[in-house]
C-alpha cells in the first residue's frame, strides 16, 4: 500500500542506495535521484511513457520511490492525484519498492517560477527541463522533511 506516514517509509527504505523521485504526468514523467546518503536531490531525466519508465527503473538500484501527489488546494483527491497514486500502486506492485506520496500542490509552479527569475530559462528551455526539475524539488523536500525526523 502507498498509503504510508514518513516514519513507518523511513523504516522500510532499503538502507544505502538512492531514492527515485517522480513528477508524475500522463505526457511526461519526471526523475530525479538522490545520493545514497539522502541528502541531495538533482534532475534525472524525463521518460515519455510507462514502457520507458519501467525499463529505467530496472536499470537503478533504489532504496524507494517518492511519488509527487498533487493533492487540490482543499487537500482533496482530484484526478491527477488519483492517477499518480496508481502509478505508486503499480510501481510498489511491480518492482516491490517502498512508496512514499509527497504533497507537491505547488512545485511545478515554484520550480518554473524558479526557472525564470533565477536562471531567465526560455519558455522551450523551461518545458524541457521543467518535469526532472519538478522531481528534484519534490525529492528534495521529502529529504529534507527526512533529516528532520528524529530516530
Amino acid at each position: 500500500n502507498t498509503i504510508m506516514n514518513i516514519n513507518k517509509f523511513k523504516n522500510k527504505i532499503i538502507k544505502n542506495k538512492p531514492l527515485l523521485g517522480i513528477d508524475f504526468g500522463e505526457k511526461r514523467i519526471g526523475l530525479a535521484l538522490s545520493d545514497s546518503l539522502l541528502m541531495i536531490a538533482s534532475p534525472y531525466k524525463i521518460v515519455y511513457s510507462v514502457k520507458e519508465f519501467d525499463a529505467e527503473i530496472q536499470k537503478l538500484d533504489l532504496g524507494g520511490v517518492i511519488v509527487g501527489y498533487p493533492l487540490q488546494m482543499n487537500g482533496e483527491e482530484g484526478e491527477i492525484a488519483k492517477k499518480a497514486r496508481a502509478f505508486g500502486d503499480r510501481i510498489y506492485t511491480k518492482f516491490k519498492l517502498p512508496i512514499f506520496l509527497k504533497d507537491e500542490r505547488l512545485s511545478s509552479c515554484a520550480v518554473e517560477r524558479m526557472m525564470i527569475e533565477e536562471f531567465d530559462l526560455s519558455r522551450e528551455k523551461r518545458k524541457k527541463a521543467i518535469d526532472k526539475n519538478a522531481a528534484a524539488f519534490i525529492l528534495q523536500g521529502f529529504l529534507d522533511q527526512l533529516s528532520n525526523i528524529k530516530e
